[in-house]
């Protein structure tokens, strides 16, 4: 298993190199990205501008007492800056919505072990689980 995954590792590096010298679609990254969070450098924070996107627009703390249990309800009351950048920056990297960003860090907060071996069972062919409406 740990080959399997240091090869599936080795691939994504490879491919993610190649790309690297492949021609620039600058117009299609500007239209599928353009509203996702974005990483502001002066700050060395995550932004967003599209209020569907920022804090409180998805379910609050309770919704994470309810859905994860006290581990990342509690991080969520006490760090809520650093809560709410994991949740910006799994958005921009996943390219979901606020919701499903809070339910997968919800989750990993919870367990962490649980949520990446769900995450590569996924990746493997997997259902997908859906934390954010558990």
């Amino acid at each position: 298993m740990t080959r399997t995954i240091l090869s599936s590792i080795f691939v994504a590096a490879l491919i993610g190199y190649c790309s690297a010298f492949a021609p620039s679609q600058s117009s299609v990254r500007e239209t599928s990205l353009s509203m996702a969070p974005r990483f502001d450098k002066t700050s060395e924070k995550w932004i967003t501008d599209v209020p569907e996107e920022m804090e409180g627009s998805s379910y609050g703390p309770i919704g994470t007492l309810y859905r994860a249990g006290p581990k990342p309800f509690f991080t969520r009351i006490f760090n809520p800056d650093t809560y709410d950048q994991a949740v910006l920056k799994y958005m921009a990297q996943d390219g979901c919505d606020r919701k499903e960003a809070q339910g997968n860090m919800d989750a990993f907060l919870e367990n962490p072990q649980d949520w990446g071996f769900q995450k590569v069972s996924e990746q493997n062919g997997a259902y997908k689980k859906d934390y954010a409406n558990a």
